[in-house]
This record gives C-alpha cells, structure tokens and sequence, in this order.
C-alpha cells in the first residue's frame, strides 16, 4: 500500500458538491475543513455555516447521523488561509466558472503544503487550462477529482490528469479514493465532461431527440428506458429531475462550449431540447423546485405538455410487448428490437443503437479502455450494463453489422462511421473488446489489464466486465459443503466462509442448518467463521413464504419448532468457540439482523441499513432480537453508575416496537445493532478482505466466547411503565390497536415477562417468552393480513 496517507482533507467551495464532498469525509472518519468566501454580514464563517446546516435537512441525508455535521470544520478565505498548511489534500469544488477557479487557485498557491495533493471537482472543463494558473512546484500534484452527486451515494469518482501531473500523484490519489472513501475508480482523458457526463448527457439529449422523432410521453418512455432496460428506475426524464434541470442544462452548454462539428460528428444532436428550455424559462429545474418534466399534486404526478405549456395526468404505461422482448436474450433482444413496427420498439433500437455508435467512435478521445466506459456508466448513470458490454454479449459482428447498416441508411445520428478496429482486427477476431487478458485500448491497439495498485489486493472479488471470464466468487476457493440454501467454503484454508443462496438470503431451516455446519467445521479445523454471501442484501430475514405450508398443515406447533431451531442457530453463533463475524452490506433487516448481533463481530459496509423490522408483518423478533435488546440493556447498566434497567431499555425498545431501521452503518451503531467495536468499511469490495483478516486476528489473539451468564431485567413494572406511554400513542391515534398490541408484546419479552424487577434471567428463557409472542400472533387474524399484504404486494399493511 502506499505510504500516501491522508490525515485532514480542505474543501473549498460550500456549495451542493462541496459541502456534500465535506460530509462523506466525515462519514469516512476523515478530518476535514469546509472553506468558502467571508460572509458580508453577520459572522465570517456564515456562508459555510448555513451549508452545513442545510446537510441536516437533505434527503437522502449526505451525513450517517445529522449530528456529525459538526464535526465539519469551518473556515473562510480571509481568516482561514493558515488551515491549508496542515491539509495532505485540497479539493475545489467552486463553481463551474473557469475565470473564478484560476484565481482561487492563485491565492491557495502560497497555503498549499509541500506534499499536498490540490484536486478541481469539475465535472467537464479542462483540468490542464485550471492547472495553468498553479505554482510549477503544485503542477505535478494537480489533477481532476469528478464525484457524482450526491457524493456519499454515487460509487463512481473519476480522475482526470494533465501533461505536467506526476504519475504517483494519480497512484496515491485512487489508493484514498478506492479505500478510504470508498468508491470506484476510473481515470478519464482531459476532454469536455470526461467519460460519463460526456456518454450519458450525450444518451440523455440523443433520447430527447429520438422521443421527439417517436411521439412518445416522457412517462412511457421513462418505464421504457428504467428498470426494463437495465438502467436506473427512475429512467431518463425523472432522472433529470433529480439531477436539476438547470445541472443538466449547465452539462450540455459545456459540450456545446468546447465541442464543435470538428471535434465531434454528433454536435449537431447537441442543441438544447425545446421542452428544456420552455422549463428553465419558467424556473421549473426539476425535484429541487417541485417541478420538471413532472410535478406531484398531493398524491397524483403529472407530466409536462410542451404543446400545453402545462402539466396534464401521467401515469401512462410502455406497451407490455416490449417489455416482454426487454427480457429476451441481448442477441434476440436487439433483433426484436430493431424489427420492430411499433414506436417504441424503434425508439428503443434507437437509443441503444445510437449509445453502440457515440461511445465507439469517441472511445480513443475520451479514455484509456473500453472498461473506464462501461464501468463509468455502470457507477455513473446506474446502468446494469455499460454500452460496450450489452454490445459484446449482443453479438459483436451481428450488431457492428446492424449499426453501420443504419448508418449507411441515415438512421443514425451521425455519419461517422464505426472505427475500423470495430470490423477487423483483435477486437473483431475476439468478438469484442472485453477478454480475460484486458479491455480494448484502440490508443496502443491492445487489450489492456486493469491498473495494477495495491489498494485492489483488498478486493477478492471486485465488479468485473462482461468478458473479463473473472472467477466469481460462486465458485472460488475450496468448497467444503454446498446445498441450494448454502454454500461453506474457504479462501485460504484458515477460514470458513459461509455463503447464503437463497433469494434476497432470505434464513430457511436449510440455512440455519448450514450455518451450524459452518460453527462445527470451523471449531474442527477453522480459525473462524466469516458470513458473507457476495452481493446485497446481507440477508432480509426469515423465509415467511417457507413457513406457510408448515403453518398450514402442522398449525402453530410447527413454527413453534422452526422458532426454536433458529434460536438455536442465533445461540451457536454467539457461542462458538471461534470468531464468527458478519460481513454486512445493504439490508441486515429481521432475522438478517439478528444473526449480525449474534456474532462476535461486526464488520459493516458504509451502506448497511440494519433494524428488526418484524412488526411490519405483524410479527415480533423471534430468533433472539429482543433477548439481544434485554441482555444489551443489562450490559449497559453493568458499566455504569444508574442501575435502572429500564433507562437503558427505551432506546432497544422503541427501535424494535418502530421497527427502525439504521440509515447507514452509523446510524446502525447509533440503534445499536452494530457496537463500537465493530468495523464500518467505506469500500463495499473490501469487506471480505477485511472480515477474513478480524477473523484470523482475534483466532490469534487467542479468541475465547463470552461467558454464559444471567442478567437483570426491568420487569413487570417496567413493562407497566412502557405500556402506560403506548396506551398514550393508540389513544391520541398514533398507532392503532394491533400496533399497541404487537408493542406490548415486545415489552413484556424486553422486561422479562411477570418477574420482579432486577430478576436474573438466561437467554434461553427470553427466547421462549420471544417464541410464545410470535406464534401468538400468527394466529391473529390483523398479522395475518399484513402478512399475505406483505407477500403480495411487497408493500407494509397499516390496520
């Protein structure tokens, strides 16, 4: 690993990026320093400090928990200067205006440390004309950085050198990015919008224009061009909205800016969309002025009417053929497709094709390989597959074949024709431009390996291209054990890792069974047991669907026996005689989370969302949620001077009964659910890395269970007291009967059941209390609605 380490990072600029930049830093336990102009009345420091509040109230929230906005330093350029001495990295984030960042960057020059690197968060202008302003001796440590916004969420950072910027620079720069913030990584060329606002902006005004060709509806074409097509749900024009209409619009102005019919055959398709400028006109920028190409009134979204001027009722549906024909092999797919006689068919071979032939004839100018691309619109526009990726699995040649045809036809946006190293040469004989060996540079006409740092040792099973033929991890290593619910396996012969198959790694019998496998092999010949299945969620918890047809047949008994099997998995776990940690990434809910707290460690990716949700469906926690929420309570009074059981209960409580779920790994801990001993790992693909490496260190640490103990419970009249505050809510009608019911249900586990208040109890007899509350209420009728509502529709019933 590099020896490059960032210990306090400034952002200039606290505008949406910066301040927004600012709050991932701290996410990612990295000191950082907000600066921005001196404010011209009030406080110096008032611009940042409104930027800084306004983090609190931004929704999807930028920060893990609200309150480490305050952890943000705050700095202005008149008073502050002295703070960019102690910085290793300096990101601007200023406006996108070139005049204004060559000045800042003559008034930071003289600040700037020896070693510090100095990045520009641009997203489009030229990186070697913002470096010309800079000292000679801050050139070689200069260089893009290009978050997408909003920065905490958006995996892909692209980096963007210049002639004069050293190697190791960009080196050092990927190594914190990847590892300590988290993201995916590609360097782009210094050209306008660099790779992904470059493709998708020029795919987002290609489909503008193909719309207007077509006649179709925003709304239609955002089901066609969302889920079904393997990009973002939100498609093409909610997208925009989200993005903001007047970003968007900025975007495009920079390529018409800096491009030209010279510089690049599609210009022409890059005027501004008619539709867009009616709505800049009349101040409708998208979700952040609650109106764009959509507007919502109370529950109904409309859609705008260029003709109209207005907005009229949206809704409207693609035609259920093409979707059908979405889901069609690619090679079929695209034939369809092309074949097709109706608008939207065409429409679709039209975007697709016109994707295929922009990112084809811009590859060389834009960046290294075909895989910057397609993993630049994977992490930047939320694509299943990038364009070159679809293309190759399509039929390389087949679909060559069919663009050129059109172009040729003048269908096609452009005249230019296909690059020749499309139709002859490796790329043709291969039969596209991803092979196991590396990705297509046209630049060196050779097949590129990925870049090699040490930062990727880190990553077993990183995101791979199409074609790369990369060992999945479905079938990497030495497999020990393997059914359809499971499969253990090892990566290097000291650790058991288990790995859970079942849709969403929803816990059947099956999976509890191989889970205690997973302990027993371990404690035989294992240093430990890492529980990690390769891809989100970690687990959405128990197989409700599973148990019907018990339930059914066999009546509570059987769910009864199946409660107590998977208490008996929880208690295996926890007591094992070697580390068993879970590797968390995405959604831990229900009885995902309680296998999480069952283990001796935690490790969590940054984007962990962890909670007992059970109460959604009617249920409480059966397989020793609440007895983790008890025993936590009492091990909390354990170490402190207030004995009162009860103080330490109400956060557990509420979080089980409100069935909160943590919104980040942070907001996890916060709940709870993850300890501070725990790891929270900012990058998703370092996480078994991570977790292998706690197991093998707390084995040789000499890793023993805890003990098994009795502990205090609040009691009968802790249970009154909770109860007296829930009779409070269902009778001001914030919760209704059957939550009131379900909730006291949960106090009467969490407090012990009818014992005196500081009465030692086990695990074990909790459990039970748990297993008698969950069958009770599989039996009642308002649990069993939102349990059939919940299987039908995927959406909570209220009743």
């Amino acid at each position: 690993m590099s020896r490059f380490q960032v210990k306090k990072v400034a952002v200039l600029g606290a505008g949406v990026m910066g301040a927004q930049i600012a709050a991932h830093l701290v996410n990612v336990k990295v000191p950082v320093v907000l600066f921005d102009l001196p404010a011209k009345e009030g406080p110096k420091n008032g611009i940042v400090t409104r930027a800084v509040e306004g983090l609190k109230k931004l929704k999807p929230s930028p920060l893990g928990v609200p309150e480490d906005a305050s952890l943000i330093g705050q700095a202005n350029y008149e008073e502050h200067m002295e703070q960019l001495k102690d910085c290793d990295l300096i990101i601007e984030a200023i406006a996108e205006r070139m005049d204004w960042k060559l000045d800042l960057y003559r008034k930071i020059a003289p600040f700037v440390a020896p070693n510090a690197i100095v990045a520009s968060n641009t997203s489009g202008l030229s990186i070697t004309k913002l470096s010309e302003a800079l000292p000679e001796a801050i050139k070689p440590r200069f260089c893009g950085i290009h978050f997408f916004n909003p920065p905490r969420y958006m995996f892909l950072v692209e980096l963007i050198n210049t002639p004069t910027t050293d190697a190791h620079i960009l080196d050092d720069l990927e190594t914190f990015v990847t590892s300590g913030l988290g993201k995916g990584v590609v360097r782009a060329k210094d050209t306008p919008n660099f790779i992904a606002n470059r493709v998708g902006i020029a795919g987002m005004l290609a489909t503008m224009k193909e719309v207007e060709n077509f006649g179709l509806t925003y709304d239609v074409v955002d089901d066609l061009t969302g889920k079904k097509l393997g990009r973002a749900s939100s498609g093409t024009f909610r997208t925009a909205d989200v993005v903001g209409l007047d970003t968007m619009a900025h975007v495009i102005k920079t390529l018409q800016d800096n491009l030209s019919e010279a510089t690049d055959p599609f210009y022409p398709s890059f005027g501004t969309p008619e539709v867009l400028k009616t709505l800049l006109e009349m101040g409708n920028l998208g979700q952040k002025s609650k109106a764009g190409f959509y507007k919502k009134v109370g529950r109904d979204v409309l859609r705008f009417d260029l003709d109209k001027k207005d907005y009229v009722p949206g809704g409207e549906k693609a035609d259920e053929v093409y979707g059908r024909m979405l889901k069609k092999a690619p090679a079929e797919r695209l034939k369809l497709l092309r074949n097709a006689e109706g608008a939207q068919g065409q429409f679709l071979w039209a975007i697709l094709r016109n994707s295929f032939h922009y990112a084809a004839v811009h590859l060389a100018s834009i960046a290294e390989t075909a895989r910057d691309v397609d993993f630049a619109m994977r992490w930047g526009f939320g694509m299943k597959q990038g364009p070159f990726e679809l293309w190759q699995e399509a039929g390389w040649l087949e679909v060559a074949k069919m663009i050129q045809e059109d172009i040729d036809a003048g269908k096609a946006l452009s005249k230019a024709a296909l690059p020749d190293w499309v139709f002859k040469g490796p790329v043709a004989d291969s039969g596209g431009v991803h092979q196991p060996e590396g990705s297509w540079n046209p630049t060196s006409g050779k097949f590129e390996a990925k870049r090699v740092l040490p930062v990727y040792q880190r990553q077993h099973f990183p995101e791979v291209v199409l074609g790369s033929k990369a060992p999945g991890f479905e079938t990497a290593g030495k497999t020990l054990h393997e059914d359809d619910a499971i499969r253990l396996w090892t990566l290097d012969d000291q650790v058991v890792i288990a790995s859970i198959k079942t849709k969403m790694h929803a816990i059947s019998p099956e999976v509890a069974e191989g889970l205690q496998l997973a302990v027993d092999l371990a404690e035989k010949d294992y240093q430990g047991v890492v529980i990690w299945s390769g891809d989100e969620p970690f687990s959405v918890g128990a197989d409700l669907q599973a148990m019907l047809p018990a339930f059914i047949a066999v009546g509570v008994g059987a769910i009864d026996e199946a409660e107590a099997h998977l208490q008996h998995t929880m208690l295996k776990l926890r007591y094992a005689n070697v580390p068993v940690i879970a590797a968390i990434r995405g959604m831990a809910l229900g009885g995902g989370c309680e296998i999480a707290v069952h283990c001796a460690r935690r490790v969590a990716a940054m984007e962990s969302y962890i909670g007992l949700v059970e109460v959604g469906v009617g249920l409480v926690p059966g397989a020793g949620g609440l007895t983790y929420i008890a025993r936590r309570a009492a091990e909390s009074v354990a170490v402190s001077s207030d004995k009162d059981v009860l103080k330490c209960l109400t956060e557990g409580f509420t979080a089980a009964a409100m069935a909160k779920v943590g919104t980040s790994a942070i907001e996890s801990r916060k709940l709870g659910y993850l300890l501070d001993s725990d790891l929270i790992v900012p990058n998703k693909d370092e996480l078994l890395f991570v977790a292998l490496n706690e197991a093998r260190a707390m084995y040789s640490a000499g890793y023993r269970p805890p003990h098994r103990r009795q502990f205090a419970v609040a009691g009968r009249n802790g249970k009154a007291t909770i109860q007296g505050q829930l009779v409070n809510m269902r009778d001001g009608g914030f919760i209704s009967q059957h939550d009131f019911h379900i909730a006291s249900l949960i106090a009467g586990v969490v407090t012990g059941g009818d014992v005196d208040a500081n009465t030692l109890v086990t695990e074990e007899y909790l459990m039970a209390l748990e297993r008698k509350a969950f069958c009770s209420l599989l039996t009642h009728p308002k649990t069993q609605e939102r349990i059939m509502g919940m299987l039908s529709t995927g959406k909570p019933v209220r009743n």
